[in-house]
């Protein structure tokens, strides 16, 4: 539940990265769909790195939709995938 808070918070953070009169629809298209997922089993590690994944990738959708730098996303993408971003931080990809 942490964790999805997180990513919900920083998907908020990147809303106000976009033009300011597409803000509230994309603020309101976030939180929809995290309420539309809050029956997902915490347990369940493999749905919740899907829904992870897809807030991700359709985050980086929007933002090159609007030329937003997509590496103002990286926070998003380290709470989302840290084992993937501490390990080709560390050089070993």
């Amino acid at each position: 539940m942490e964790k999805a808070l997180r990513v919900y918070g920083e998907v908020l953070r990147l809303v106000r990265r976009l033009p300011k009169d597409t803000r509230p629809y994309y603020a309101k298209y976030a939180r929809e769909n995290f309420v539309n997922y809050r029956e997902v089993d915490a347990k369940d590690s493999n749905a919740l790195d899907e829904l992870f994944h897809r807030a991700y990738n359709h985050s980086i959708w929007v933002l090159n939709k609007y030329s937003v730098d997509k590496s103002v996303a990286d926070k998003l993408k380290e709470i989302c995938f840290p084992y993937v971003y501490n390990f080709s931080e560390n050089g070993c990809v």
